[in-house]
């Protein structure tokens, strides 16, 4: 039986219900100019029993909102919006954290305000298509690459967008910097071709990712910088290279001399993507001291395995608790979870969203 999982967790100056983690999972539920809306606030508070929320990913800038209805926190509307979303996870005893998603790439014109564009390391289109609300599915466009200049006022819309986020209430930060979006696209030398001090090699390519954690942790604490990764992601046309063990050690080991409060490896192993080896996760255990979230295909009894002998400190869990407000509750008495409703993962509205019923509505 799982006790770990289900006790109390530090992470900072957090006393965390217990270790499980809600991982972000984009739901396309703002208003089609990227504000939150009462029903977000709804959702993220029937799920405040766990012990962490990471939210959805959410826009830092104009030109970081690449899909439809994605929430963002850079203008003062937005941030009064959020305010309902945090005071009623925090009404509920819930932690919640932002999530900084810039798209970068992964994006199309459709959904950006008139002054914004498409932008990225490097001038490289990501293969397939993208959906719109107004066209359906759109081919990726070829994106704009950044100055110099512009990289670095990129990195303080990061910085931004974290006091922001610390404005409307959240208790810290995650930097998406896994699944293809524009960290990673810095990271990935397919997708960063750059020949100044922001490509190249390793220290170079990963030069984006630690000046946003630096530049923001100085901003808001690093107990409220977390940071996302997903080393071996092959999603949003992310191609395998060949020192993405050293790129990954490397990062993780800078991460811990900035202190970052915790890193969040992304396993996509579970959803056909490739396996992260061992040696790498072990790696970047060894090399980072702060908080490890693990994720990817959890159930209660590996995340306990994962816990009490590997090497997790938190445990996300994504989908079940799409369908599932109550999962800590269910986890923790082995009760059965509710099915999926793959069809509203991406509409609007509350079917799919808030209406999936709890055990005492199922069991009078």
């Amino acid at each position: 039986m799982a006790q770990k999982l289900f006790s109390e967790a530090k992470l900072g100056n957090l006393t965390l219900q217990n270790h499980v983690v809600m991982a972000p999972m984009t739901r396309n539920r703002a208003t089609a100019n990227h504000l939150p809306t009462d029903i977000m606030a709804t959702y993220y508070a029937q799920r405040a029993s766990v012990g962490l929320i990471i939210t959805e990913g959410v826009g830092p800038s104009p030109n970081g909102e690449g899909y439809a209805r994605m929430p963002s926190i850079y203008s003062t509307a937005q941030v009064e919006a959020w305010k309902k979303v945090t005071e009623a996870v925090h009404a509920k005893g819930g932690k919640i954290f932002a999530q900084l998603m810039h798209t970068g790439r992964i994006g199309h014109p459709i959904h950006l305000a008139e002054n914004a564009e498409v932008i990225a390391p490097s001038a490289v289109a990501a293969a397939g298509e993208i959906y719109t609300d107004e066209s359906g599915m759109l081919a990726h466009p070829t994106p704009r690459a950044l100055t110099t200049d512009e990289v670095k006022l990129t990195i303080q819309e990061f910085v931004t967008a974290s006091k922001n986020s610390i404005e409307a209430g959240f208790d810290g930060v995650e930097l998406h910097g896994a699944n293809g979006y524009l960290i990673e696209q810095f990271i990935s030398p397919d997708t960063n071709q750059r020949t100044d001090e922001y490509g190249g090699g390793i220290e170079n390519r990963s030069r984006f990712l630690l000046e946003i954690a630096e530049a923001a942790g100085q901003a808001i604490g690093f107990d409220k910088v977390g940071v996302r990764l997903s080393p071996y992601n092959v999603f949003n046309d992310i191609k395998p290279y060949a020192d993405v063990d050293q790129t990954y050690e490397f990062i993780a080991q800078k991460l811990n001399e900035l202190g970052v409060v915790y890193i969040h490896l992304v396993n996509h192993s579970s959803m056909g993507g490739p396996v992260i080896p061992d040696s790498v996760v072990n790696a970047i255990r060894d090399a980072y001291k702060g908080a490890l979230i693990l994720s990817g295909g959890y159930d209660a009894q590996r995340a306990e395995d994962d816990l009490t002998n590997g090497p997790g400190d938190l445990i996300a869990f994504g989908r079940p608790l799409i369908a599932n407000p109550d999962f800590v509750e269910r986890l923790q008495i082995g009760a059965e979870l509710n099915e999926l409703d793959y069809s509203t993962f991406y509409t609007t509205g509350e079917k799919g969203y808030t209406d999936y019923p709890v055990l005492v509505e199922v069991n009078g």
